[in-house]
């Protein structure tokens, strides 16, 4: 399977769970004054902030067909991990690929 260049992917920036990125102390430090707008709270653990299904730091581009993460040099370190083409990628891809899809068509 040939995997998608990320910018024209996004699909691990997609999930129904608003716990689904969790920022560390260190992830918040790096946010820096962006994290007051990204980083929710549930109790004393702090996530990435999600709207419509997907990160609120992706930005849709539908007229390039292309995801572009807004923090992508600040982005947290669970999302520095994942790497591209890696069997984690393909599971995200293989469970949830249509999503990204569907934002561009409707977009």
């Amino acid at each position: 399977m040939a995997v998608p260049e990320c910018l024209r992917c996004g699909t691990c920036c997609f999930s129904a769970s608003d716990a689904y990125v969790r920022v560390s102390g260190e992830d918040f430090a790096r946010l820096g004054e962006l994290a007051a707008a990204l980083v929710s709270w549930s109790g004393n653990r702090a996530y990435v902030r999600m709207r419509d299904g997907r990160c609120a730091a992706l930005r849709v581009e539908p007229s390039a067909g292309a995801f572009v993460c807004t923090v992508y040099e600040r982005r947290p370190q669970i999302c520095r991990d994942l790497e591209r083409g890696s069997p984690e990628c393909e599971g995200e891809i293989a469970v949830k690929g249509d999503r990204p899809l569907r934002v561009l068509r409707s977009a």
